[in-house]
């Protein structure tokens, strides 16, 4: 054998074994994070599930979500009602046009120029987001934020401890999977629920911006202060069903943990 032959053999055994090592260290460490986890989600049940719940009862029992009436999350918006132009006579439609819009628009100046876009300017500066409600939505977000986390951790918990695939004896399975389907519903509604408040500050920008244009019309202002009391409802709810939430799961969790983590029994000790 020449000696780049040898060398060249000698240099493929060593890329061998350092893949071989390589995916075994691989291995080693997503078993070891299968393990962390299944630590993880056990201790979250039994411990951290109580607890959370208690928690939460004792927050929808604080007067900011027990006590709190709608007029408390009414808040005035800064758009003034301007005063009616009264039309004379012998003035035409084009002049109280202009008039109009004299008092609507100003020069944004752009930099590098004089010139400007024309933008509608309120007299009284900006219109500010509903501060009570901004102060109970920084309340229910981690809220939510926490239950999507642990719904998460839950489902990738029981997706581990599902055996492989085999013929009878799949009871056990079957409530896995039933477990893991309620786990991946209640995942899903509360990552809804941060889409609700997105669509809160939506909605009420574009009635503020009706408010705005149109501010002689009380009807706008009154869609507003409507608006903010179905977010403070919809708050006061959102934080109801997370309770709910891990209540329940809490409890089917509890009630099924035996199958759960062994769903295939042995029949082996009733052999002999």
């Amino acid at each position: 054998m020449s000696e780049s032959t040898s060398t060249a053999t000698t240099s493929a055994t060593t890329i061998s074994s350092a893949n071989s090592s390589n995916a075994d260290d691989n291995a080693r460490k997503v078993q070891q994070y299968k393990d962390n986890l299944i630590n993880r989600a056990e201790t979250l049940i039994v411990k951290e599930f109580p607890e959370r719940i208690v928690r939460l009862n004792s927050l929808l029992e604080t007067p900011q979500f027990s006590q709190r009436s709608f007029c408390d999350v009414y808040q005035e918006l800064n758009i003034p009602v301007p005063e009616p132009i009264v039309v004379e006579d012998g003035v035409g439609t084009d002049d109280v046009e202009k008039k109009v819009k004299r008092q609507r628009l100003e020069s944004w100046p752009l930099s590098g120029g004089s010139d400007g876009t024309k933008v509608h300017a309120l007299p009284s500066g900006r219109v500010d987001c509903n501060q009570p409600i901004s102060e109970l939505i920084l309340i229910v977000k981690p809220v939510i934020r926490a239950l999507v986390e642990d719904s998460n951790l839950l489902k990738m918990w029981i997706s581990f401890m599902i055996p492989k695939i085999e013929d009878g004896n799949n009871f056990g399975v079957s409530i896995q999977e039933d477990t893991l389907a309620e786990i991946q519903s209640v995942e899903t509604e509360a990552a809804a629920f941060f889409d609700q408040i997105s669509r809160y500050f939506v909605s009420r920008a574009k009635v503020v911006s009706k408010v705005a244009k149109y501010p002689h019309i009380e009807d706008y202002r009154r869609a507003v202060a409507e608006l903010d009391e179905k977010e403070f409802l919809s708050l006061w709810l959102v934080l109801s069903e997370v309770r709910n939430r891990y209540c329940s799961l809490h409890d089917i969790v509890i009630k099924n943990m035996e199958k759960l983590k062994k769903p295939r029994s042995s029949n082996a000790d009733s052999l002999y």
